[in-house]
């Protein structure tokens, strides 16, 4: 019988109140507690051991994730103030990506039905950011989303479904606006 853990890698319905993905969040949790509270030279060092991989990536304070190991960061990866990424699935971000203030990725879901809701079941859904992409401040992105390379989204977008390369989308739900731009 799988764990709850390889239920949420598999993207099934699992119970995030498990012993195991408890222990595992707490981990998360103290490692950001760190990274937000060392001096920025140390920073590199925790996040190394939160994510499991050294990056080149610059991630200013406040920082939050549920696990760490489910972000994978491409080269030049830069997040401003209050990042907040739900890796409960994997959370695959490219090269040259650009967040703004408080943007907020999440993979993690509840269930509609109230009954599972309240049974304290979720599920998981990748997100993938390609390369060269811009999110504006307070941009959320869903379960499950892929915005594909080059693309921008506007300032307080909500990201609901995939975005193609090459566009500008904003609004909630976020809606392809034009093409960026040549130039």
């Amino acid at each position: 019988m799988p764990t709850e853990k390889e239920k949420m890698l598999a993207g099934e319905l699992y119970q995030a109140n498990d012993p195991e993905l408890v222990a595992e969040r707490l981990r998360a949790k103290q490692l950001c507690h760190r990274y937000n509270q060392e001096p920025v030279e140390l920073n590199k060092q925790v996040l190394a051991e939160l994510l499991g991989y050294e990056t080149n990536a610059h991630i200013e304070t406040s920082f939050r994730c549920d696990y760490g190991y489910n972000i994978r960061l491409g080269e030049n990866f830069y997040a401003n103030y209050n990042l907040i990424v739900l890796d409960c699935a994997p959370v695959t971000i490219g090269d040259n990506v650009f967040l703004a203030p408080n943007v907020v990725l999440t993979t993690a879901g509840h269930p509609i039905e109230t009954a599972p809701r309240i049974a304290g079941w979720e599920f998981a859904r990748p997100i993938t950011i390609g390369d060269n992409v811009w999110l504006g401040t307070g941009v959320q992105v869903m379960p499950g989303v892929s915005i594909g390379a080059g693309s921008v989204i506007g300032a307080g977008s909500i990201v609901t479904r995939d975005v193609p390369a090459g566009v500008v989308a904003v609004g909630n739900p976020c809606r392809v606006l034009r093409k960026v731009s040549e130039g």
